[in-house]
Parts: C-alpha cells; structure tokens; sequence
C-alpha cells in the first residue's frame, strides 16, 4: 500500500537508483504519473518528458478499455473484447480520433514541447501511478520504441502480475512495487488517490520547461 502517489514516486525512485548516472529521461502518463515521475527526478537527477495516451473504452462501458492510442496513432487493442462484445469498426476509428483530440488538447495545456523530447539512444523510463489491463503501458512501449531508445524501462506503482508478464515481453525493464494476482482498481492500493485536474499537472510541469 502507498500513502499516495509522492510516496510511490519516492519508492519507485529508490529501485530506480541503479540508473542514476546514465542518460535517462523519464517519461510520465498523465494525469497520475506526472506526481510519481517529479519524485523520481527529484531523486535521481532525470530529466522530465511526458508520453501521453489515452484509454478507448466499450460503447456504454466507459471504465471498461479495449485499447490504447497514442498521439501519433500508435495503438493497442484487445481484439477478444472488441469481437465478444461486436464492437463496429466505425465505433473504434471514431473513440480513437476523439482521443487524439484529447491528447493533442493535454499537449498544449501541458507545454509538451517544452519538456525533454528526445529519447534516441537514451534509456526512456516509463512511468505511471498503476497498471491494470496493460492496454494503455503496452501503448505507451510501442510508440516509444520508434524513437529508437537505448533501453525502454517501465516503472509503476502497481500492476497486476499476468499484465507484469506481458509488459516483459516488450519492455526492457519493469519495475513494479505491488504485483498482486488480481487488480480491480489501481486506487485500492492508495490511502489517498485523489482525481487529479490540469492546472495541478501543470504547475508541477513548470517546474522542468524550457523558458
């Protein structure tokens, strides 16, 4: 259990510590992983980038995801869901454009293009506050990996341990806290997982842009 999200970043930041020293950027999921990865650079002296997704849910079943996309396209989905559920085609391109809206929209408010950007032969640290399917992380890895790192290496809180075993197979690196056989929610595993707003976001953000 975590007291909430610093006291992740700060315990994800100690596992961390066997990279500190090499070229690392560390890369946060907003909205949550934006607190885990300030502690973490805090700690070990990283530089701050964001890789922002955004989770495509089940028609009517907005917590339900069957899948991920990335702000370039890249995305993930979970074909069995989609084909039990006979999900249309023309439902998924439409949630995935609307998402793009979305992340282009956090770009700007973010000030993305003012954080750390380049990761061509760095190590990128991927980072957020939780995994659950594993749709949104195993987004993130793909989109990363065609900027050509030297090393991808996911860091979080807590993920369930079938969605560790699968983010194995594409990562580098995964660093979980917590890995219990089931998770049904990320703030289960939270004494305090607050909904985070923009405005909170960015003012930590302030913090590692360019002026």
């Amino acid at each position: 259990m975590f007291h909430d999200r610093v006291d992740a970043g700060k315990k994800l930041a100690s596992l961390l510590a066997k990279y500190k020293g090499k070229d690392c950027v560390v890369l946060a999921i907003p909205r949550g992983g934006v607190v885990i990865a300030d502690e973490i650079c805090k700690v070990t002296g990283f530089r701050l980038g964001l890789l922002i997704n955004k989770k495509i849910s089940a028609p009517y079943e907005e917590e339900m995801a069957i899948g991920s996309v990335a702000e370039d396209g890249t995305a993930v989905f979970d074909e069995r869901v989609i084909s039990e559920m006979r999900i249309q085609e023309d439902y998924i391109e439409k949630e995935k454009e609307e998402k793009m809206k979305e992340i282009r929209r956090r770009s700007r408010v973010y000030m993305e293009d003012r954080l750390e950007k380049n990761v061509e032969g760095r190590i990128a640290i991927i980072v957020d506050d939780g995994v659950a399917t594993g749709l949104s992380m195993l987004c993130a890895i793909r989109y990363i990996m065609k900027k050509k790192p030297a090393k991808v290496v996911v860091a979080v809180a807590v993920a369930p341990k079938d969605s560790v075993e699968e983010l194995k197979k594409e990562a580098d690196d995964v660093i979980v806290i917590e890995t219990p056989e089931t998770l049904y929610a990320i703030g289960e595993y939270y004494d305090n997982f607050e909904q985070l707003e923009d405005d909170q976001v960015v003012k930590i953000l302030n913090n590692y842009v360019r002026k």
